[in-house]
């Protein structure tokens, strides 16, 4: 078994067996015309299920032949530019090679003396991505396994800078329509039921500042404690950025941790045209980003940033197996002292591979065209009598609702909406997602393929009108 040992004695059963897993995936690739096959559990699970892992197959062509039936046939790809559901992105090829690099030398960056070079990439990284936050010279930072790891850790460093110990006192502040990151992070960190306080947003589906005044003085005045606001930089059903200027004023004006969860929003970083919408970000205190949504890299590849490093001993404990503190005073670059995991990694390196081929710009001028597509798609929504669109989008989601004239009953346009859904996942042809606005079903979009046209947009539109008629057309007949 030890000629399965990736070493030096290896080195060309490596290279051939993954020349062939690539050229496999690679054909594939070219190969598919559609984001899904359209399986079902009930089909796929018992093929998966009848697998007897205790008996290999002894051979990497065979388990590659394997995997085409179990796993590489019926994928859902996310390079198809009908693939239109969640933030889920074409990922660049130098990310790839990235991945392919860091999982053959299996770097663990949480000490120095696994990782060398590893750690000074990392930290190159996180330096420049503060430099683009503008979160000044003292910040820092950590990549993590993704926003709902990056938004729990910068939450702990809020609670432990609030000033109390009492922890059902602490209250925290967010839009109603922020990731769900914030109210399962504030149930791990120990806080009590009620410790986020949603506060609502306008049509424009960005948070109430008003409101927010209002509920941070209410707070005060019922001896609680505001511990953190957390403004969102592209919420997952609108991409709707809140106002960061006038948060980061009220954060200010009230001593509370301002964090900024830019999962999604942070494309605009490299943005060529719209930097423009993260005013504000720099007075943040903390800040979420996610480069394996908008800078086009594979899963995982996220970040969480801080204004001030100092904050980050909030997640440091030392072990003498591993980071010592006599580690700090001998100036040893530990990762694992800034982060919650121990072991972790070097996903770094395909965001350094990234930038090193393709630059900044590269990769802004892909999320500025999805930007410009969303724009496109809703002017096609506006204009169709068949659907209702939510909001004009400041990123790259629509939100919209097939509305038939002839049904008025809100539950039964429901129901077709949530048919053709479900229809149109069920053929394959294309793959959206749904939500809820206001207690409604509806419909979404997320668009981070610049492959994605126009004509992509009015035709799975098309299809879904189709879907929905279908469904009213059998239930009418029902009815009958």
């Amino acid at each position: 078994m030890r000629s399965h040992l990736l070493n030096d004695l290896t080195a060309e059963h490596y290279r051939r067996s993954v020349t062939e897993g690539v050229e496999r995936v690679a054909a594939k690739l070219a190969a598919t015309d559609r984001p899904f096959t359209g399986i079902t559990v009930d089909a796929l699970a018992p093929r998966i299920e009848g697998i007897d892992l205790d008996r290999p197959l002894h051979d990497t062509s065979a388990a590659l032949d394997e995997l085409e039936e179990l796993y590489l046939r019926d994928a859902i790809y996310f390079h198809h530019p009908r693939y239109l559901a969640h933030l889920n992105c074409p990922v660049v090829i130098p990310a790839v090679l990235g991945e392919a690099v860091l999982s053959a030398v299996n770097s663990s960056l949480d000490t120095w003396d696994q990782s060398a070079g590893g750690t000074l990439i990392e930290r190159r990284l996180i330096d420049w991505t503060t430099g683009r936050l503008g979160l000044g010279p003292a910040a820092d930072g950590v990549f993590t396994s993704g926003g709902t790891q990056s938004n729990l850790q910068a939450l702990l460093l809020a609670r432990e800078e609030a000033k109390t110990d009492d922890l059902g006192r602490l209250r925290i502040f967010t839009s109603e329509v922020s990731h769900f990151s914030v109210k399962k992070s504030a149930k791990l960190l120990g806080l009590g039921p009620d410790a986020v306080v949603s506060v609502p947003v306008g049509p424009d589906r960005r948070m109430r500042t008003v409101a927010l005044a209002r509920e941070l003085d209410r707070c005060v005045q019922d001896g609680l404690v505001p511990m953190a606001v957390v403004a969102t930089a592209g919420s997952t059903d609108f991409g709707s950025i809140d106002p960061l200027p006038e948060i980061a004023e009220l954060s200010a004006r009230s001593g509370v941790w301002m964090h900024v969860d830019a999962a999604y929003g942070c494309g605009l970083l490299a943005s060529l045209k719209h930097r423009d919408r993260l005013a504000g970000i720099e007075r943040a205190d903390s800040v979420t980003v996610d480069y394996h949504k908008s800078f086009f890299q594979p899963v995982s590849s996220s970040a969480v940033l801080v204004g001030d490093a100092a904050a980050l001993r909030h997640a440091t404990y030392h072990a003498e197996y591993l980071n010592p503190r006599r580690m700090v005073q001998e100036r040893i670059p530990n990762q694992v002292d800034k982060s919650l995991q121990t072991t972790r990694r070097f996903d770094a390196l395909k965001l350094w591979l990234t930038l090193r081929t393709m630059g900044a710009d590269g990769i802004g001028q892909l999320f500025d065209e999805v930007c410009e597509l969303a724009q496109e798609g809703w002017k096609l929504l506006a204009v169709d009598p068949r659907f209702d669109v939510v909001v004009r989008p400041e990123l790259s989601t629509l939100v919209f609702r097939y509305i038939p004239t002839a049904v008025t009953d809100p539950a039964e346009i429901d129901r077709a909406n949530l048919y053709a859904r479900k229809a149109l996942f069920a053929s394959g042809d294309a793959v959206v997602a749904g939500t809820k606005v206001g207690g409604r079903h509806y419909l979404k979009f997320t668009l981070l393929n610049p492959e994605t046209t126009a004509d992509d947009i009015s035709a799975v539109l098309h299809l879904i009108a189709g879907h929905a008629e279908q469904y009213l057309g059998e239930s009418l007949d029902r009815a009958c």
